[in-house]
């Protein structure tokens, strides 16, 4: 049997890991920034709209300060002995234990609403306003820096697939959730004032702590399936196999496809064939198939029609 396997892949696509930290850092001092005055001008006002955006807010500065780290991690320990095939998968950890953290404020968001919803408190509708409309405008311009964590965006490159940051997107939810909540804030403060609806501001803390969940449940999902090393529902694994077995009268005895972080893939396969070409045209095969950046080809003469395998 014959192998030939590549160097372990480099760290993510350098230009965009770098500019997705870049903006990370920049979001996490206007989200702390904005978490103070709004938590501040909660507890003034009285309103649950407001206090509840601002300790959303909180939780979102310690989960992108948890982005920040990440990339800073991930960076500098690239090129460790340690990590046998790169940090990659530290961007889908920290996205994962984001989504836990999102999910935990949507609750108690939902908590604490349904608190106030019993509890019928007052609330200053002229002075929260203007500080909800602040902080729309502060989360609309995280979103904006963090635009390349939207739920449309995949990696670059043929046969990349649905490869994303997860970290990045994490981030991105993150603000876009407290965006979300700036908006329903502001519809809760703009009603309540207008036609004396009290109801409204609590109510608004339910209805967006169900779909901050709910954004929470599919970010863990995701980057649960990249840290788990499910395989990639992209087709790349077939497109591999049937270009494969398109040539001679090879037969891809096994075969495993994997993402090892945001824009890398690793691949293992085994081909047997009566008559065996050498492994470096199996190997471009696969290249022209997909990018992939670990490649382990290995080739063996197939002796008869068994599963056997003898060496070529």
């Amino acid at each position: 049997m014959r192998v030939m396997s590549d160097q372990p892949c480099l760290p993510a696509p350098a230009p965009e890991i770098a500019r997705n930290e870049r903006a990370t850092r920049v979001v996490v001092l206007l989200t702390a920034v904005t978490m103070v005055i709004e938590i501040a001008a909660g507890l003034w006002t009285g309103s649950m709209a407001l206090l509840a955006d601002g300790w959303h807010m909180a939780s979102h500065a310690g989960a992108l300060g948890l982005a920040w780290v990440a990339y800073w991690y991930a960076r500098t320990r690239s090129q460790s002995a340690h990590f046998a095939f790169g940090t990659g998968k530290v961007h889908a950890l920290s996205g994962y234990t984001s989504a836990l953290a999102l999910g935990g404020v949507a609750l108690w968001m939902a908590f604490e609403s349904i608190v106030r919803l019993v509890r019928a408190e007052p609330v200053m509708f002229d002075e929260a306003l203007p500080i909800a409309a602040v902080g729309l405008a502060v989360n609309l311009l995280s979103a904006w820096l963090l635009r390349g964590g939207g739920p449309g965006h995949h990696g670059h490159g043929h046969g990349h697939g649905d490869t994303r940051d997860h970290n990045v997107r994490a981030a991105y939810l993150h603000v876009v959730a407290d965006a979300l909540t700036s908006v329903l804030a502001l519809c809760a403060l703009a009603g309540g004032r207008a036609f004396g609806w009290t109801a409204l501001d609590p109510l608004m803390g339910v209805v967006g702590a169900g779909l901050i969940l709910y954004w929470a449940v599919g970010l863990a999902r995701s980057a649960a399936r990249q840290l788990l090393d499910v395989v990639p529902q992209t087709g790349v694994a077939s497109s591999i196999r049937a270009a494969l077995e398109g040539i001679d009268d090879v037969r891809v005895r096994d075969l495993h496809v994997w993402e090892l972080g945001f824009g890398h893939r690793a691949c293992i396969v085994t081909v047997q064939s009566g008559s065996p070409r050498e492994v470096d045209f199996y190997r471009q095969i696969v290249l022209d198939c997909a990018r992939v950046d670990h490649l382990t080809v290995e080739v063996a003469r197939r002796v008869g029609e068994g599963p056997d395998l003898a060496p070529s």
